[in-house]
């Protein structure tokens, strides 16, 4: 089968780059399948994550500037370009299938284009705080609205995200896992946090929980993995620096495998103001992590089975938060008892299971396109 992904780039570290990385792999390497990346803002940069070297990746060259709006006049007069070299590509690749993961402009012209080629539409954001107060959001959304129709089939992560769309074309697939053999320790006083170091992963909260914490733990450290945004990693570290937490919370940079670093550690904290799906919730469980995570919009609680594998904490309430690590800080064994649980359940997420629903899918709108 050929196969098309379309994203704006692969080179920085997130949970769209790293779940395309493993699918479109398992799909060249275990299924055999001709797999092409389209990328348009990749601006001659190695893709940060592994892919298989059977899959070919090409770039546009659109190099939206990043910041702006696609409707700021500086976007807005690249996308003619990106739209005659993306159905130039379609026209020469001519793949079976066509799923479009990040979202772009081309969310908004690609259902137009050969429509004999099932193309199908991935979000990986949650819509939850979406108003569309605006007169400008209120039009985005009809034409987004317009667009989603016209798409065969729109894969969402988790059943809650169903209450904010309107298509009669929507089916729920997961992010996958890969099994490991590796298991944490769970005995070093340390608890680690990763993303982004944005505003969505909201990790103040978690060193406000930790100021709760520290009188009782002074030897306990949390470490904080990922890229800086927008100069959020400054902000942060002077609000650990009025607290006098130096000496307790660090900032570690960027890790190529996560997994290993998961070893080292006996706590995976999220206090993320949204979240639709996270891959990294998966990776930790699959090296027997236990986590604690708030219920935050709309996805911890499909993944985390509370107190099975972790605890899901009421949202914002970092007191909970901070009892519910309190009492994985103070229990080895409780950690080791939810560690041992993390495994077991990550096998609901194992790839192979997810990437059977994939070509499920695949196969059925195939069916139901005319021959040509």
């Amino acid at each position: 089968m050929k196969i098309l992904y379309l994203t704006d780039q692969t080179y920085l570290h997130g949970g769209i780059e790293k779940v395309l990385s493993q699918k479109a792999s398992y799909f060249s390497d275990v299924d055999g399948d001709e797999v092409t990346i389209v990328t348009y803002n990749q601006q001659g940069h190695k893709p940060v994550y592994p892919f298989s070297k059977k899959i070919k990746q090409i770039d546009l060259g659109i190099n939206y500037v990043e910041g702006i709006s696609y409707f700021h006049p500086t976007n807005l007069k690249k996308i003619p370009k990106h739209r005659y070299t993306l159905k130039k590509v379609l026209k020469e690749i001519q793949p079976e299938v066509v799923i479009s993961c990040s979202f772009g402009p081309d969310f908004y012209f690609i259902p137009f284009f050969q429509k004999q080629i099932p193309k199908i539409k991935e979000f990986h954001s949650t819509r939850h705080f979406i108003n569309y107060n605006s007169a400008k959001e209120r039009i985005l959304k009809y034409l987004s609205d317009y667009a989603e129709k016209h798409y065969d089939k729109i894969v969402l992560l988790n059943e809650d995200e169903t209450n904010y769309y309107k298509s009669d074309n929507l089916i729920i697939i997961p992010n996958p896992t890969e099994t490991d053999d590796r298991t944490c320790s769970l005995s070093a006083k340390k608890i680690i946090a990763a993303g982004r170091i944005s505003f969505q992963k909201n990790f103040e909260d978690l060193v406000q929980v930790f100021d709760l914490l520290k009188s009782d733990f002074p030897d306990w450290e949390v470490h904080i993995y990922g890229d800086d945004y927008l100069g959020r990693r400054a902000e942060i570290q002077s609000q650990i620096n009025e607290l006098g937490l130096e000496r307790n919370i660090f900032f570690k940079g960027v890790t190529e495998d996560l997994k290993e670093t998961f070893l080292d550690y006996s706590i995976y904290a999220m206090t993320s103001n949204h979240e639709t799906f996270p891959m990294v919730l998966l990776e930790a469980l699959a090296v027997g992590l236990p986590i604690v995570s708030y219920d935050c919009p709309t996805g911890p609680n499909r993944i985390v089975i509370d107190k099975s594998d972790g605890f899901i904490v009421p949202y914002k309430n970092s007191a909970i938060f901070a009892e519910q690590l309190k009492q994985l800080m103070t229990d080895e064994s409780r950690r080791k008892e939810m560690g041992a649980q993390a495994k077991i359940n990550a096998r609901r997420f194992e790839i192979s299971k997810v990437m059977t629903q994939w070509k499920d899918l695949f196969r059925n709108l195939l069916s139901f396109q005319p021959q040509t």
